[in-house]
């Protein structure tokens, strides 16, 4: 073990040696190199977090300010904003695996350093700008609810707030302007492994008009490392009713889905996904896509299409759909987490309807990937241009990450949020030459 342990070691300190080839695997027709597996012990090196220096921020585009919105929270992953401007926070963090192996080690030892485990505040915070200045002080602050299990998604659906912990969808009844919430109750038991369960989060989001609601479930595994009996119901995209009722998997084999959002002017759910890893510093680019009711993606079996990973046996009981290509690619361990739609004109007109993705930062690639938010145009619903960098400067100099972006959302002044769950800010992004607001 103290062999491993020094392997690994060198491993996460190495930087010499040739750099990985270009990454092509972005956009509509990501170009994918040949898989190169890891070996025994797999490539780990990721940003050590260490938080911001006093008055440093991320980087925006020239025109735009970053400010900290709220800070101090403790590790924010996921953001929604109600109707009245209140903004609801998500403070959850990532326990350490008691499983897996050698990969559960490699895991645990790889989070750790990038300030993912930490003290799990179960929590969903409520924050009120109430002066309108676009920053938040200790008493606008309010635990909304708590003694929840490793919170994440949110929605409002009437007179109903819903919380998606790890393990289950929670209900809780609403009234506008309150600042907390009690009286929760169960309404759908979601895919869970106790001490193993791997990909958490639980993102939420309900259609137009309330009558479905979708939750995303990562798979316990990279590519279903302990069997596909315990991967049952997960890896995939769930539809139910607001009560519960009728659920059932609305599209699979899509590895870790995490943000989702309905791309503007239209009725089609995109989804940002976290792909496999171990296979190559340039394989498998995270992507995002259009939800097709359904569908398989792919995973375990499967990447990017028919693209087959070896590496799983397909049983001989096992007959599997034709796998679904993804629609644009976000490049290979980015991360890529948070997706949000801009559609409002607080931002000038090349944002208007496009794609901001949190990209949260790779752990198995020799140089490091993401530590961003990228924004992808689109037009008449579909990818229209390149990713384009947006938000920058999460790594300094040195190469560590003074923070982590994840969820994204926007305020009511057309301003984006961002939560960084390393440096435990909510940092807001304006546009101050905007047009006001009528």
């Amino acid at each position: 073990m103290k062999k491993l342990v020094l392997a690994a070691a060198l491993a996460l300190a190495a930087c010499g040696g040739p750099p990985p080839p270009i990454d092509q695997g972005y956009g509509a027709n990501p170009q994918l190199p040949a898989p190169k597996e890891d070996g025994a012990i797999p490539t780990l090196r990721t940003a050590e977090a260490v938080g911001w220096p006093e008055g440093a921020a991320p980087v925006a585009p020239e025109g735009f300010t970053v400010t900290r919105f709220a800070e101090g929270l403790q590790h924010p992953r996921w953001i929604y904003v109600l109707p009245n401007g209140d903004v609801l926070v998500a403070e959850s963090s990532t326990t350490p695996s008691t499983g897996g192996g050698l990969m559960g080690w490699a895991r645990n030892l790889v989070q750790r350093r990038a300030g993912a485990i930490s003290e799990n505040a179960n929590r969903v915070s409520l924050l009120r700008d109430s002066d309108g200045n676009g920053q938040i002080s200790a008493e606008e602050r309010h635990v909304f609810a708590q003694n929840l299990n490793q919170p994440f998604g949110m929605v409002l659906v009437g007179q109903h707030i819903y919380i998606a912990n790890t393990d289950a969808v929670l209900r809780f009844p609403y009234t506008q302007g309150a600042t907390s919430v009690s009286g929760g109750e169960t309404i759908l038991e979601l895919p869970y492994n106790e001490g193993d369960n791997g990909h958490w989060t639980r993102s939420l989001v309900a259609n137009a008009d309330g009558t479905k609601l979708y939750v995303a479930v990562g798979s316990a595994s990279n590519i279903a490392d302990n069997g596909m009996e315990i991967e049952e119901g997960r890896a995939a995209v769930w539809e139910f009713n607001p009560d519960g009722s009728e659920a059932r998997v609305f599209a699979s084999g899509l590895r870790n889905p995490v943000g989702m959002a309905w791309a503007p002017g239209t009725t089609t759910l995109w989804v940002a996904v976290n792909e496999r890893d171990m296979l190559g510093d340039n394989l498998v680019p995270d992507y995002m896509t259009s939800v097709r009711e359904d569908a398989f993606y792919g995973w375990p079996y499967y990447y990017y299409g028919n693209n087959r990973d070896e590496r799983v046996e397909i049983p001989a009981n096992v007959r599997l759909r034709e796998p679904t290509a993804p629609d644009y690619a976000l490049g290979a361990h980015t991360a890529s987490l948070g997706l949000f739609f801009y559609e409002y004109d607080g931002f000038p007109e090349r944002y208007w309807n496009g794609a901001f993705i949190g990209q949260h930062g790779s752990w198995n690639r020799r140089a490091l990937a993401g530590y961003k938010v990228v924004f992808v145009p689109f037009t008449e619903g579909v990818p229209s241009g390149p990713p384009q960098d947006f938000l920058t400067g999460f790594l300094n100099e040195r190469g560590q990450a003074q923070g982590r972006p994840v969820g994204i959302a926007m305020d009511q002044t057309g301003a984006l949020l961002v939560a960084d769950d390393a440096g435990d800010i909510i940092w807001r992004v304006a546009y101050p030459d905007a047009p006001a607001r009528e």
